[in-house]
């Protein structure tokens, strides 16, 4: 009598390892923890340049020019404003961070007033989280 597998011993082994590899899959959810490390990385860039504006406003006891007072919140995206890149990335900040999945820029929004609070969040946002700090 010969040793070895038959053909459906083989074909089982495989179709119980194909299963544990499915449910494996399922439990780690790459995709979901692909986001999450996205939106980490969206939560520290949004930290980053609301740190440097702040930064700026103690410098020079004024927030940056761009985010001028129009008796509403504005809301701009930084690259769009060539005045905040400029005015932070010359002694606050290296780089202006970015969006890790677009390569676009934070939302940066300012209240009315002299004392308005500055807003940075990120739009792109995955998960159904909202990334957004005010100081």
């Amino acid at each position: 009598m010969k040793k070895g597998f038959t053909l459906i011993e083989l074909l089982l082994v495989i179709g119980i390892i194909a299963i544990l590899a499915a449910i494996v899959i399922v439990a780690i959810n790459p995709a979901k923890q692909l986001a999450d490390a996205r939106n980490v990385s969206r939560a520290s860039g949004v930290n980053t340049v609301l740190n440097a504006i702040s930064q700026y406003a103690l410098d020079n006891a004024a927030y940056p020019a761009c985010l001028n007072d129009t008796g509403a919140v504005t809301a701009t995206a930084v690259d769009s404003c060539g005045t905040l890149t400029t005015d932070l990335a010359s002694d606050y900040i290296s780089a202006i961070p970015t969006d890790p999945s677009d390569s676009s820029h934070y939302q940066v929004s300012k209240l009315a007033g002299a004392n308005g609070r500055v807003t940075v969040s990120a739009p792109n946002a995955e998960n159904g989280e909202t990334i957004s700090v005010s100081r």
